[in-house]
């Protein structure tokens, strides 16, 4: 008897759902962590990836710490959640930090996952005005986080989440430092150890 051939497994891998929190980090803080962690899982996603970048194109890249630093602290405050990755593509890329060149290169490296880019409710309105916004859209869902001064609305596709209000940010806590003032349950403990330890932002604003 001819022995039969077993049929062929098809098989399917199912795509996977990534978020992307980008920022300049400087430094990273429980709000930015919060907002990461509530949209992340509001969504279902599988992981939500921090993504420093080297040099925004709206800030004056004099006002970040080195790359380096910040990248560092990033490792350190999630460390503890293996929910939370870091991706590194704009860091390692260097140069001004376009999102859509970004994500470009992204989308071609894992041609299997789907993004949503996470932002708050100031930066979506500012949408227009990001660089290739129409090509960009087309490629990634925007996740957007309402913010109580923002517009909390845009004409381009963005899925909208609610997440408890931290009223801080980085400059808050840059300015702090420069001034003696505790961090304290602003940022994680290991972020304020770095922080004394590297002696950063004590002497500017």
């Amino acid at each position: 008897m001819i022995p039969q051939a077993k049929p062929q497994q098809v098989r399917f891998s199912p795509r996977k759902r990534v978020g992307i929190y980008g920022g300049t980090f400087n430094p990273i803080h429980n709000a930015h962590l919060l907002v990461a962690d509530q949209a992340g899982k509001a969504l279902c996603l599988d992981r939500v990836l921090f993504m420093p970048d080297y040099q925004p194109p709206h800030v004056d890249h004099k006002d970040a710490i080195d790359a380096r630093d910040r990248v560092a602290m990033i490792k350190l405050a999630i460390a503890d959640n293996s929910f939370f990755g870091l991706e590194m593509d704009e860091i390692n890329r260097q140069g001004v930090s376009y999102t859509y060149d970004t994500m470009k290169r992204l989308k071609k490296k894992h041609p299997d996952t789907d993004y949503y880019f996470i932002i708050g409710g100031d930066m979506v309105d500012y949408l227009p005005k990001w660089h290739k916004i129409d090509e960009l859209a087309k490629m990634v869902q925007f996740v957007g986080v309402r913010r109580p001064k923002a517009d909390n609305f845009s004409k381009y596709p963005v899925i909208w989440v609610d997440v408890p209000q931290v009223d801080f940010s980085s400059t808050d806590i840059r300015k702090r430092v420069a001034n003696g003032r505790p961090i304290r349950y602003m940022v994680p403990s290991a972020v304020q150890d770095y922080i004394e330890e590297h002696h950063l932002y004590y002497d500017k604003h």
